[in-house]
């Protein structure tokens, strides 16, 4: 329920501040609203459970944006942060994915996109919140469209056609077909199929899901199965229930 959700913004332009504040509590969010780090700190250290996503100002008086973010990563706290911020160079997004954003949204910026990064990183965010599902039965092959995959044997035909797909590509299509349905992020991919940090900056998700539409998508362009969920994800839809399905 938005109104168990608690946003923790810090930002101390009071106008931006108050009119953020105003508009997450129209969504039904609940909010506090603080204006410098050490203040956001210390309602962090204090109740870190009940905070449920922090939109974070990077200029902020006496202590920065990124300490802050930092200081909260060091803690081993995993709530969401979305940056703010008024400088747009690439070096400056970078060193505020590195301290640990999430996202990074530039000022001026839209308040329609705002809202959706919010609602977009709470959603994300819940499934780490709660005990984890168990593991689906492993599958050992699939069929869909015109595609047939023997995870086993490494067996791919389309088109009743051999194709070609490495270990690592097989691994991917393996999680998203035990995962059917279910929207996943990139983090989650980097973790499970590529065990490495969720957090680590790198386009490897992306282009392996340029590769694997290549393979059994009609129109890569236009994916019916392995479709792109903006902000969130991916998530693989076995039968499509029309021909309209494609990127969301």
């Amino acid at each position: 329920m938005k109104g168990s959700t608690h946003i923790l913004i810090v930002e101390d332009e009071e106008h931006l501040g108050v009119g953020i504040k105003y508009n997450l509590e129209q969504e039904g969010y609940r909010v506090t609203l603080c204006a410098d780090g050490p203040t956001a700190l210390k309602l962090i250290e204090q109740m870190p459970e009940s905070i449920d996503l922090m939109v974070l100002d990077l200029m902020l008086p006496g202590m920065s944006g990124y300490t802050v973010c930092e200081t909260v990563r060091d803690w081993g706290l995993t709530l969401p942060i979305l940056m703010l911020s008024a400088r747009t160079l690439a070096e400056d997004r970078t060193r505020g994915f590195d301290v640990g954003a999430n996202q990074y949204l530039a000022k001026p910026f839209d308040l329609d996109e705002l809202l959706s990064r919010v609602k977009n990183l709470l959603q994300l965010s819940r499934p780490n919140r709660t005990p984890r599902k168990p593991k689906p039965e492993p599958v050992k092959e699939v069929r869909f469209a015109t595609t047939f995959v023997n995870f086993e044997t490494f067996e791919v035909e389309v088109d009743d056609k051999p194709a070609r797909m490495t270990p690592k590509e097989l691994r991917l299509l393996k999680y998203f077909v035990e995962n059917e349905g279910r929207v996943i992020s990139r983090q989650e991919l980097l973790t499970e199929v590529w065990e490495l940090p969720g957090q680590l900056q790198t386009r490897a998700v992306d282009q392996f899901i340029v590769r694997l539409r290549k393979v059994f998508e009609v129109d890569p362009s236009n994916p019916r199965h392995l479709l792109t969920i903006r902000d969130a994800g991916y998530r693989f839809v076995k039968e499509p229930a029309d021909a309209d399905d494609g990127e969301e």
